[in-house]
């Protein structure tokens, strides 16, 4: 997985945690570690394929070794953390990469890139496809307006953590990929901070995952995932969709949060129809990019400046090793 190349471009490099913190004597680490894993696999599985190298991961067999490394190390040091409902989770997770691997087994292993990526394209087009947009501000939103708020907070959490989309990349940073490879570094970042930096820095890294799941992927990811159950119906993505569903599930458990999920009801896709009371002005509708429009007049807001009593009496993991 090394050779991925990254959506997120970061400030700074992290090095793997060495030093006076043993890995295989600090269970917190090692969960870390085991997280950061399957948020990065879970990822890029979902991106288009430009070349070969997802696929040559995925026949390999190295794609479900690794996530069940990942897996096992987790699973063996919750020691308790999340309860019955974490270990449930955990398990059906493993599930999922059994369908996968039997599915390699049986069709993937005789695929070229050109297969692999016409199933992406049947399933999720070559446009922002309706019946499972991998967009977050598509879900909850009515109105442009409350797209540009949530797509500010997003910046804003990237912001804070000094990481930017990276130029190579041509996907929204509300795009669930970015967003699960943001968890992903956030995850890796708590391994390094639990090693180096001290239960101050760790707690922040921690509570930024709380929240993160909480306020965006914890509340619009459980519907996507059954948007795209229906829509795959069967092959490589309705098994990621089922192993989304239940990893989801797992990090609520885990971190002690209750997300808000999205339902049915709650997915209308956005019009220009200002909320009620408000008006705008200069035809932004007929200037191209309304939502990049809208963005830098709402501008983006740290999570670090809002909400920062909010979640004091919530269970889950604490910052210190």
């Amino acid at each position: 997985m090394n050779t991925k190349e990254s959506q997120l471009g970061v400030a700074g490099s992290l090095a793997m945690p060495t030093g006076s913190v043993a890995i295989k004597d600090s269970p917190a680490v090692e969960r870390a570690l085991g997280r950061s894993k399957l948020y990065l696999l879970l990822s890029w599985s979902l991106l288009y394929p430009e070349d070969d190298e997802f696929l040559d991961y995925l026949q390999s067999g190295e794609f479900v070794e690794d996530a069940r490394t990942a897996l096992e190390s987790l699973r063996q040091g919750l020691e308790g953390i999340g309860g019955e409902r974490a270990r449930t989770k955990l398990a059906a997770v493993a599930k999922s990469l059994d369908q996968v691997e039997s599915l390699v087994a049986s069709e993937c292993v005789n695929w070229q890139l050109s297969d692999l990526q016409a199933e992406h394209r049947r399933v999720f087009s070559n446009v922002i496809t309706l019946d499972c947009p991998p967009y977050e501000t598509l879900f909850g939103n009515d109105h442009v307006f409350g797209q540009a708020h949530v797509m500010g907070d997003i910046a804003g959490y990237y912001r804070a953590f000094g990481v930017e989309l990276s130029k190579d990349i041509h996907e929204r940073m509300d795009h669930l990929s970015v967003e699960l490879e943001f968890m992903h570094f956030l995850a890796y970042k708590e391994s390094y901070a639990r090693c180096h930096d001290g239960a101050d820095k760790t707690q922040i890294v921690v509570d930024a995952q709380k929240k993160f799941v909480k306020e965006h992927i914890g509340r619009w990811v459980p519907l996507f995932c059954r948007m795209l159950v229906k829509k795959a119906d069967s092959g490589f993505f309705r098994h990621m969709a089922d192993f989304g569903s239940d990893w989801m599930d797992f990090e609520a458990a885990y971190l002690g949060v209750t997300p808000q999920p999205y339902s049915e009801a709650d997915y209308r896709p956005a019009t220009f129809n200002a909320p009620e009371g408000q008006t705008y002005e200069c035809g932004a509708q007929d200037q191209g990019n309304e939502l990049s429009i809208l963005l830098n007049e709402v501008g983006a807001s740290s999570f670090l400046d809002k909400d920062k009593n909010k979640d004091k009496d919530e269970a889950g993991p604490v910052g210190t090793a």
